[in-house]
């Protein structure tokens, strides 16, 4: 992964502004020798703020910028002046994006929709002048606040990839194969495990010009929620799919059984994943008869729909779409 542009984690140190201090100043002009407190208020220490940018991808812009700090806010001045703020820092990232705090692992927050934004630290307030605390019985204060201090941590943030369809299978099951024949994507295809180590995005085209997005996850192996393989890596895109496609291909031992352990993994990495609307879809159906589909079928678990397709010949790849779209119509609604 040291020569890919998908980065999907980051660690960052960020310190936003101090305030500035309020100031203790009292009005001295040629014939006012005694005008009363014009102190003004500090300006508010800069945020560093998150936004979500449609058109980032990946946050591999973050992956060298290790430490953010924001512009303190100035000092107010006679005149009831009051201090300039500290400039904000704006972070574009990816929508999806989850900010963590790095220590205890608490999520802050996440940015579901483009254009939202969120504080991720807070600058510090700004002093009150001493005009502030003027009264009937002290018309002449002669102190100030002074401004708060920043805050400052380190954040973690993560990318889960948006997608209406999501490929869950183990490696080498045709996932790449498939997204490459409904879309435009051109994900690394090979004949060995692993090919794909970072996800890919695909649009896939329906009728009258209506589309939805189709995401190819690595591949899955026993013991993925432990850490093994590539998985645990990639478990957590899987959470944001509307409907997880199990893909396994026809040359498999036991295609049950497979499904088992995709099914288990994921269970054991998020039971809430187990809510999603699922689809088993036998990819290289075009090794098998009519007579060897129907003893796999027999065999096939009943709780999930089913479909046989092969994305080198093209069978049933159509019926595929029209199947993903009417499950999905039916998820939105």
């Amino acid at each position: 992964m040291a020569d890919s542009n998908f980065i999907d984690y980051v660690k960052i140190f960020c310190a936003s502004g101090n305030g500035g201090a309020g100031s203790m100043h009292l009005r001295r002009e040629k014939y006012i020798p005694k005008g009363g407190p014009d102190g003004g208020d500090g300006g508010r220490g800069g945020h560093i703020i998150l936004r979500a940018n449609p058109q980032f991808w990946t946050l591999i812009h973050l992956k060298y910028r290790k430490h953010i700090k924001a512009e303190h806010g100035e000092a107010g001045s006679g005149q009831l002046c009051k201090g300039k703020n500290g400039e904000d820092i704006y972070l574009d990232v990816p929508v999806g994006t989850v900010a963590k705090d790095a220590e205890t692992g608490e999520v802050l927050f996440e940015l579901m929709e483009p254009g939202e934004e969120r504080i991720l630290v807070k600058g510090g307030r700004g002093g009150l002048g001493n005009n502030n605390f003027k009264s009937a019985t002290n018309q002449t204060p002669r102190y100030a606040q002074p401004g708060e201090p920043g805050t400052e941590g380190w954040f973690i943030l993560e990318l889960k990839i948006l997608a209406d369809v999501g490929l869950v299978g183990f490696p080498n099951a045709g996932k790449s194969t498939l997204l490459s024949t409904v879309s435009a994507a051109k994900p690394k295809i090979a004949d060995y495990p692993f090919t794909t180590l970072e996800p890919n995005l695909g649009i896939v085209r329906y009728y009258d010009d209506r589309s939805f997005v189709m995401a190819d996850i690595p591949g899955i192996i026993e013991g993925a929620h432990l850490g093994k393989g590539i998985g645990l890596r990639f478990l957590r895109h899987i959470e944001r799919n509307s409907i997880l496609l199990f893909m396994i291909p026809a040359d498999s031992e036991d295609v049950a059984r497979e499904y088992g352990i995709l099914l288990g993994e994921l269970k054991e990495y998020n039971p809430e994943l187990l809510v999603k609307d699922r689809i088993l879809a036998i990819s290289k159906s075009d090794m098998l008869d009519g007579k060897m589909k129907s003893e796999m079928e027999a065999l096939l678990p009943e709780d999930v729909p089913h479909i046989f397709f092969s994305s080198l010949t093209g069978e049933n790849i159509q019926q595929l779409k029209d199947l993903l779209w009417k499950v999905l119509h039916e998820e939105r609604s």
